[in-house]
């Protein structure tokens, strides 16, 4: 096996559920336009609050997928 290389980002997704319904929708979107998704790792979560009460939910997230050179 040779050897592979991986980019990583950080997306933050949005719920009005949930933390793990906002996780979900960054992967979700991400698998979209990347390729060879990996890991998924929750860095942080969050919520937004209006008047005393949640109103979205946040997860940011690390993802990780491989690189591709043109040669591949």
């Amino acid at each position: 096996m040779g050897e592979s290389v991986y980019k990583i980002i950080e997306l933050v997704g949005v719920s009005t559920e949930s933390w793990e319904k906002a996780a979900k929708s960054a992967v979700e979107t991400a698998a979209k336009t990347l390729h060879d998704l990996r890991i998924a790792e929750v860095i942080q979560l969050d919520m937004q609050l209006e008047d005393n009460e949640v109103v979205t939910y946040r997860a940011k997230i690390k993802v990780s997928f491989k690189y591709h050179s043109e040669e591949d």
